[in-house]
């Protein structure tokens, strides 16, 4: 059971830790230190959920509906288009690190809902964590539980030392002009994504 759960551990890890939207969010929102808890457990939460539904073997369902990959691609593709834009537009009129929303209502729904769509409007996630992370889980056995929890935990760690962590970036960030790279990173970033995704429609 402890291999299961090591290789789980490791698998998981693999496919989240990399530049992709969400984590370029989630740095964001810990750099200012703007709902970071919120966002960390969206995330955690979602990618707990993608895994189970994974282990549970739904990969081979979504297989059957083509349709349904097309439709999440297109709705994925254009709200990261949008977010680009965003960051790209920030890149150009930059706001002050301290300028955050912590403790307005409103804030907290902007952030809590952009984490949502990162994540459930990327088409990846359902590639790689219930198609890839479930077909690898199936070839464990009975351990495919184990090796499912240690892909959740993997996710977790990932997302809070991400969230948290960042704030020790923040002497970096205590300049514009780091503020100007970063946000044009995300753009060129999710603009990247985009383009992968809509270019993956006719494949």
């Amino acid at each position: 059971m402890f291999v299961s759960a090591a290789a789980g551990f490791g698998f998981g890890l693999s496919l989240i830790v990399a530049i992709g939207a969400q984590n370029a969010y989630v740095l964001r929102q810990g750099l200012r230190r703007e709902h970071v808890l919120a966002v960390v457990a969206v995330c955690a939460v979602s990618d707990a959920i993608l895994i189970l539904v994974g282990v549970a073997g739904f990969g081979a369902l979504v297989r059957t509906l083509p349709w349904l990959l097309t439709t999440v691609r297109i709705a994925g593709a254009v709200f990261l288009l949008g977010y680009a834009l965003m960051a790209a537009r920030r890149a150009i009129l930059p706001r002050p690190l301290d300028a955050s929303t912590v403790g307005d209502a409103k804030g907290l729904a902007r952030v809590v809902t952009a984490a949502v769509a990162l994540t459930w409007l990327n088409p990846h996630v359902y590639l790689d964590t219930v198609l890839l992370l479930g077909s690898i889980a199936a070839t464990h056995g009975d351990g495919r539980w184990v090796f499912g929890l240690g892909a959740l935990l993997g996710s977790v760690l990932w997302f809070t030392a991400l969230g948290f962590g960042a704030r020790l970036l923040r002497p970096v960030f205590s300049r514009p002009a780091s503020w100007r790279l970063l946000d044009i990173g995300i753009a060129v970033v999710m603009t990247t994504i985009a383009a992968n995704l809509l270019l993956g429609i006719s494949k």
